[in-house]
């Protein structure tokens, strides 16, 4: 099974969470794209969808799906997104497509947090994959500075602005053996918006496809 199989097989997994009368949030991906293209066979359960990004509204609006704000609906019953890494406590590094910041408030606001993934992004440690960190223009380089001296590796992600308006700094080479207190030491810089480290809220539930079909795993 390739990946591409493996995350629509993820995808399909997560519709069963979608029940009657769901207030629904959608992440931003690949592996949600599936899901996106799965949404109308369930479409009579969804009472209200919030998107996490602007690419994932458009393509709920081209399924005729009415996207509405967060500030519309309120608290959201189900988020569903998939992640860059996992570890075994469901801990998670997002944001690989620059959508962290709303992804994080999304998930906060949501009583469940079902995330997508194949196998391949199961890890026993965080920080192979590079962490997204969203910063404020002006403060790129002092924030730079910061990670140097951290003894981390940030990579600005030339070319690209967030829906916010904001950069993207990439850590590489850093090994996140404390997911909790790495989140919190980066978010303390100042002139970091949000970063890709999903501790303080993890999901909930986490749907892992395989060759031999889906693994449900919870904490």
């Amino acid at each position: 099974m390739d990946a591409l199989q493996k995350k629509r097989k993820a995808a399909e997994a997560a519709l069963a969470f979608i029940e009657p009368g769901t207030k629904l949030g959608v992440g931003t991906g690949s592996t949600v794209n599936c899901l996106i293209d799965l949404l109308p066979s369930v479409r009579s359960n969804i009472e209200a969808i919030v998107s996490s990004s602007r690419a994932s509204t458009e393509l709920l609006e081209n399924e005729g799906f009415e996207v509405s704000t967060l500030n519309e609906t309120g608290d959201l019953d189900l988020y569903i997104d998939g992640a860059d890494e996992s570890n075994k406590r469901l801990q998670l590094i997002k944001g690989g497509g620059g959508a962290l910041t709303r992804e994080k408030i999304v998930a906060g606001a949501s009583r469940r947090f079902v995330c997508i993934v194949d196998d391949s992004k199961l890890v026993g440690m965080l920080g192979s994959f590079p962490l997204p960190l969203e910063v404020i223009p002006m403060a790129q380089s002092f924030v730079a500075r910061r990670l140097l001296k951290m003894r981390a590796q940030p990579v600005w992600r030339e070319g690209f602005v967030t829906d916010n308006g904001n950069h993207i700094l990439d850590i590489h080479d850093l090994a996140i053996p404390n997911p909790l207190e790495m989140e919190s030491r980066l978010n303390e810089i100042p002139g970091v918006v949000t970063v890709g480290i999903f501790a303080r809220r993890p999901a909930d539930v986490l749907l892992v496809a395989g060759d031999s079909g889906v693994r449900e795993m919870r904490v």
